[in-house]
């Protein structure tokens, strides 16, 4: 059976009323949006139509909501063929027209004998009974209609059970559209939360958590957390003070808190930590009572990971600023350091390339871990963290010291506690000067942002010691100054004077004097011409390798040789002197040098251990390999030399004090000239601990070349 589709389109010879609301001519439903039959249709309103098409003893029934300028199908019952004629069709020039714009019921007996029906076109014969779907305020929300396909006339009881069923149908449309309007409205308020960069939580009124958002979850999942519940502990606020699960946001807000901004830090299970800020708000329903609260969280962690690296390095910067050498300024450093970053643990180590060892110059420890650390002196070339930081010239970050893979593990075997660590190399341009580490208690992940800062302490480190040795130079230099020009009015004067005195002495000497003192005198001169020779060649030499136009020539040589040959001489010198030299040398030791500028250095040494030791002393001279450098070390009992003057002997025509008081012969230049020879072989000496009275000198030369 088919009816009249209450759609029908018969042309043009009515036309609906426009209205202020109408997108197309007819009212829109509010917030309704592209609706079709599958949002609102429900079994519900295929059996009101089935009702309506009972009550009104009529085959077809069939309910539709107005959307736009088109009728869209919400129920039917008894329509024959195809429900897509029906689904969707227009308003105007159709029955539609006639019923949303009656008050009354439309009803007509046999639409092919009625004017309404012959006015559009209408080819059917049959019965329509249609009345108007409004809601309380007038605005039209369908069509409630039944069909007979033969005319017929309608009672005043059916005609009363269509408008019944309008109603009906009011409160079914309403429902259906509020529902859908709640899912669009919880549908974008879903995607509004979750496109956020803060975390959203909500709690009912007993506390239980009903809505958490996707960047919440993350949150969570990222402090190494359930995605689903709130934290229990680990919780802390800006004091250090610890906050349990009440004290959070959410139900301080449920008790009727308002909280804008405030700080939270979480200490994850993994102990890291994190910084929270949370704004937090009651939920109240209409009748003023609270129905839940809802929380929002920024994670602003890296925010006060960059506020605490901005503070380390104004700390670093100042700590350096005042200080005098780095020795004074390393442990200022360190504690700014550690503090400002939270780490556990920091040390500062710098090169000594001669003995091929990172040597420690500073370490700071938290509060608290001080009887944990035992660091040693010196770690060798390529060894412990430091060595290994040296030897590739880069960062190293090592995640958990503690495991069997990490390149310090046998270091710190004895920090238990200790686990990620971190070597930045203190460079000034290409040269490494240290290594600076840091060492954390918790296990960590790379971080570009800390290395960077890092790196840039490093820097201003470098900075600071390359800066100290050109003051320090500064210094020499204008002390040496000085002392050439004592040197000049002493050490010069002095062979001069006799030589002047001597030669006036020949020219005024008669024929007998001369016979008779002549000899003596010309050896006095000849003495004092040698000795001012001397002092002149070690000043020229000594400017010109400070000065760079005498350099080193680096090639294969034998130093054990070279010792071998200057102690061979300086027995022969001493053959008849009440003095013992022994030496322990080994067969060969081969490194990059300048042999004659070597042979000079062993010289000067032994010289000025015979020079300075009384009757029956006793010299040793040494020659070993220590790791990547040869050790060369000779000792006197002679006067020996006060801790306080062991340095002032590398600084120019330093005289000690023991040797002025006994009048020993000498200008101060070997040891000077001796430590410029050992620099441009990249080695080091230095006068250390002697035991009993006398000296010894330690010099350190890299075996490999540099």
């Amino acid at each position: 059976m088919v009816v009249e589709d209450p759609g029908l389109d018969a042309g043009r010879a009515w036309k609906p009323r426009r209205t202020a609301t109408g997108g197309a001519g007819w009212p829109l439903l509010p917030n309704s949006g592209e609706l079709h039959r599958g949002v609102l249709t429900s079994g519900a309103a295929d059996q009101l139509a089935a009702l309506v098409a009972r009550a009104a003893h009529a085959p077809v029934a069939l309910i539709h909501f107005a959307q736009g300028d088109r009728l869209r199908l919400y129920g039917g019952w008894g329509l024959a063929g195809s429900w897509d004629e029906v689904t969707d069709t227009p308003i105007e020039n159709s029955l539609a027209g006639i019923v949303l714009h009656s008050d009354d019921p439309v009803v007509i007996k046999d639409l092919a004998a009625d004017e309404r029906g012959l006015a559009l076109g209408a080819a059917r014969r049959g019965g329509y009974l249609a009345h108007a779907v409004r809601d309380q305020q007038g605005a039209v929300l369908g069509v409630c209609c039944a069909s007979d396909p033969r005319p017929r006339d309608w009672t005043a009881e059916e005609i009363a059970a269509v408008a019944e069923a309008a109603q009906v149908c009011t409160l079914l449309i309403t429902e259906q559209l509020a529902r859908y309007e709640i899912d669009q409205q919880r549908r974008f308020l879903d995607a509004v939360l979750g496109s956020l960069h803060d975390g959203v939580t909500a709690c009912d009124a007993d506390g239980n958590v009903v809505f958490v958002n996707e960047r919440m979850r993350d949150m969570w999942t990222g402090a190494g957390l359930s995605p689903n519940r709130l934290p229990s502990d680990g919780l802390t606020d800006t004091d250090g003070n610890p906050l349990t699960q009440d004290d959070l946001g959410l139900f301080r807000a449920l008790r009727g808190e308002h909280l804008r901004d405030e700080e939270v830090i979480l200490h994850s299970p993994d102990r890291r930590v994190h910084h929270y800020l949370i704004d937090a708000h009651p939920i109240t329903g209409p009748d003023g009572h609270t129905v839940g609260a809802v929380q929002a969280v920024q994670d602003v962690t890296r925010r006060r990971r960059v506020e605490r690296f901005r503070t380390c390095e104004l700390a670093v910067t100042a700590a350096l600023a005042d200080a005098i050498s780095i020795q004074t300024a390393g442990e200022r450093v360190l504690e700014a350091v550690v503090d400002t970053l939270g780490w556990a643990h920091a040390e500062l180590w710098l090169v000594d390339e001669a003995a091929a060892v990172v040597r420690s110059a500073a370490q700071w420890s938290a509060p608290g871990w001080d009887a944990e650390i035992d660091v040693p002196a010196d770690l060798p070339y390529g060894r412990g963290l430091a060595g290994r930081a040296w030897q590739v010239g880069k960062p190293l970050w090592i995640r958990d010291v503690g495991q069997p893979q990490s390149l310090i593990a046998e270091e710190t075997a004895h920090r238990s506690r200790l686990h990620a660590a971190l070597a930045v190399p203190v460079k000034e341009g290409f040269e490494t000067l240290g290594v600076l580490e840091v060492f954390a208690d918790t296990v960590e992940d790379s971080e570009d942002e800390l290395l960077a800062l890092m790196s840039g302490i490093a820097a201003h480190i470098g900075q600071f010691i390359e800066r100290r040795r050109v003051e320090d130079l500064q210094r020499q230099l204008n002390r040496s100054k000085n002392e050439y020009l004592a040197l000049i009015g002493h050490e010069l004067r002095t062979p001069l004077t006799s030589i002047s005195a001597y030669t006036e002495l020949l020219r005024e000497a008669d024929e007998a004097t001369l016979i008779a003192e002549g000899p003596r005198l010309l050896e006095v001169i000849e003495r004092n011409s040698t000795q001012l020779r001397h002092i002149i060649n070690e000043l020229m030499e000594l400017s010109a390798l400070d000065a760079g136009h005498a350099d080193v020539q680096l090639m294969p040589m034998d130093l054990a040789e070279v010792v071998r040959d200057s102690v061979d001489q300086a027995r022969a010198a001493i053959d008849d002197a009440p003095l013992v030299i022994e030496d322990q040398l080994p067969e060969k030791l081969m490194l990059p040098g300048d042999r004659k500028r070597l042979r000079q250095v062993v010289d000067n040494l032994l010289g000025n251990a015979v020079k300075y030791s009384p009757d029956g002393g006793h010299i040793g001279v040494t020659l070993r390999a220590d790791g990547r450098a040869a050790e060369l070390a000779v000792s006197d009992t002679g006067l020996g030399v006060s801790s306080d003057e062991r340095e002032k002997l590398f600084t120019g025509m330093y005289r000690t004090s023991r040797g002025n008081d006994k009048a020993i012969p000498g200008t101060g230049l070997g040891m000077t000239l001796s430590r410029a020879v050992v620099t441009k072989h990249h080695g080091s000496i230095e006068l250390v601990d002697h035991e009993g009275p006398g000296t010894t000198v330690l010099v350190r030369l890299p075996m490999d070349a540099r």
